[in-house]
């Protein structure tokens, strides 16, 4: 089993920087892919970016330009630099990861369960 545990999120004012980690735990072997979701109330969970093991990354339009993501491999942990953040970036964020248990195993999709972050106009 895979544990992904998130941190970071909190209330801060707009224009303010927030960093969010999450840390994957388990036996993995690989890490494809890690990335971030957000889900606001009453609205559908959205990709805000995610990152490959080789470094390539992808951002939501939204996001471009504020967000940075990054990965530790070796440590198996992705971090979200949030800066100039907008009352519209409030949502709850889940960390994700496709996970590999074998060299030629397929991937499975795990998440976390989420950290609050709150951008108050």
């Amino acid at each position: 089993q895979v544990q992904l545990v998130e941190s970071g999120g909190d209330l801060v004012q707009a224009g303010g920087s927030l960093r969010l980690s999450c840390a994957a735990s388990g036996s993995i072997f690989s890490i494809p892919a890690m990335g971030w979701y957000r889900q606001a109330p009453e609205k559908e969970r959205e990709l805000v970016a995610v990152i490959s093991s080789g470094g390539t990354t992808e951002y939501a339009d939204a996001v471009k330009g504020r967000f940075t993501i990054s990965r530790d491999n070796a440590k198996n942990t992705v971090s979200l630099q949030m800066n100039t953040l907008k009352s519209e970036d409030t949502a709850v964020y889940f960390c994700y990861a496709d996970v590999r248990f074998s060299y030629s195993g397929l991937t499975s999709h795990y998440w976390g369960q989420g950290t609050q972050v709150t951008v108050s106009s």
